[in-house]
């Protein structure tokens, strides 16, 4: 594939997944560790891409302190790295999944970026990112990292490379907003924090799609975790909802969502094929303990079970 895929990963993580019968808070609580992963979206999106044979860079910031487990995972996926090293440590974030299904993270603080770091990054990076055809710009903006500078660098970005891919959640997704993206991927809560209601169905899912698109952006896909995913551009709305799966974990099932997205339109594929890969492969990333695409016929008997529709107007249920 000649077409060039990258990724941008601001505020990554060494994920530190673990199971939990149930969460007591103020009691100890024995958790049976599922793994330690050096992560973050875009991180994790561009796994995915690579499992799915593309060629695929990375940047944005990593701690100059704790940096080899990336370096080690870059090098053995064949990931070409253009992230740029800061002084302090990249975070940690802990994630408990108990045996409901619900997962509660914890979050810690990590590297803070100057800046003088910031200025650094923002002009390197649009000096090379003009290059690739798509960039998918992924995650929290760390400490450090202002809103208004954000939002100048993605729309500097955006008038270099009119395709980007944003997810984002909060602050950070209100700034990159400004710059228009050509595809957003929220989730439900997401979502409703941007529209600032409750979105119980999916007709005011879709409706609020339809209120992103006003700001000029081409395609919403909105990620539904078990309930699967919908679709909202200038074509119409469709809904792709998976079989169930056995839930390991959730971590990395939306930036799973996402990379098979990337995948699909570079393929040039239809967009119903596409959502129904997106959908299939972020279901298989719940019963797995990591994020990726390891089995490919796993993958095709999962897409043959996604339930594919177009969405009308008289739908009431999400």
């Amino acid at each position: 594939m000649n077409r060039k895929v990258a990724t941008i990963t601001l505020n990554p993580a060494y994920d530190l997944v673990g199971v939990c019968p149930q969460v007591k808070c103020g009691e100890v609580n024995q958790v049976q560790s599922v793994g330690l992963h050096a992560a973050g979206k875009g991180i994790n999106v561009a796994k995915v891409l690579r499992d799915l044979g593309v060629d695929v860079t990375v940047g944005g910031f990593l701690g100059k302190d704790n940096q080899d487990g990336f370096q080690l995972l870059f090098r053995d996926f064949g990931i070409a790295n253009r992230f740029q090293v800061v002084p302090g440590r990249t975070r940690i974030n802990v994630k408990l999944t108990e045996g409901n299904g619900i997962v509660t993270d914890f979050n810690f603080s990590g590297f803070e970026v100057t800046p003088a770091c910031w200025e650094h990054f923002a002009s390197n990076s649009l000096s090379w990112l003009g290059q690739f055809d798509m960039v998918a710009v992924c995650g929290s903006l760390p400490a450090g990292v202002k809103d208004d500078a954000f939002s100048d660098w993605m729309i500097c970005l955006r008038a270099q490379c009119p395709c980007i891919i944003f997810d984002s959640s909060c602050e950070a997704f209100v700034a990159g907003l400004k710059a228009a993206p050509w595809l957003v991927k929220p989730n439900r809560r997401e979502l409703e924090i941007w529209a600032g209601r409750p979105l119980p169905i999916l007709r005011d899912l879709v409706a609020a799609a339809q209120a992103l698109r006003q700001q000029g952006i081409a395609h919403v896909v909105i990620s539904l975790g078990a309930d699967g995913g919908v679709w909202v551009s200038e074509s119409g709305s469709w809904i792709a909802k998976p079989p169930p799966c056995e839930v390991v974990s959730t971590v990395g099932a939306g930036d799973s969502m996402v990379g098979a997205l990337i995948y699909g339109l570079l393929m040039r594929q239809s967009r119903e094929h596409i959502l129904r890969l997106a959908t299939a492969v972020s279901a298989l990333s719940v019963s797995q303990i990591n994020v990726g695409v390891t089995d490919r016929q796993q993958l095709a008997s999962v897409m043959a079970l996604i339930d594919l529709k177009p969405f009308n107007q008289k739908q009431e249920e999400a």
